[in-house]
């Protein structure tokens, strides 16, 4: 399952999630993060219930994307325990990410 979050709904749906959370930092407009969107809908089907996966549009909540120094999207960033664990700037293959989620479980 995919979450969207907002700048209001990030602390509460991110920051105090008990599973590790990804959050693809993305923009309607953006190509890059359109060829990101089903490796991420892909691993939120595949981690289930061990991962929380979050999309913010950053056109529509830039104050969590200027918190987080996001500059370039699509940016995920890996939080565990409340805390940025890991990120990733850019497209890139699955297992990429992937193996940046296995080293949070």
């Amino acid at each position: 399952m995919i979450i969207d979050v907002t700048d209001e709904k990030f602390e509460e749906l991110v920051l105090k999630s008990e599973v590790p959370v990804i959050v693809d930092f993305w923009a309607e407009w953006c190509g890059p993060c359109r060829m990101v969107a089903p490796v991420v809908k892909e691993l939120a089907e595949e981690y289930g219930d061990n991962i929380l996966v979050a999309k913010l549009d950053v056109d529509s909540n830039p104050n969590t994307a200027v918190q987080f120094g996001i500059r370039n999207i699509p940016t995920i960033l890996f939080f565990k325990d409340g805390k940025v664990a890991d990120k990733q700037v850019g497209a890139v293959p699955k297992a990429m990410l992937a193996s940046k989620l296995d080293a949070l479980l």
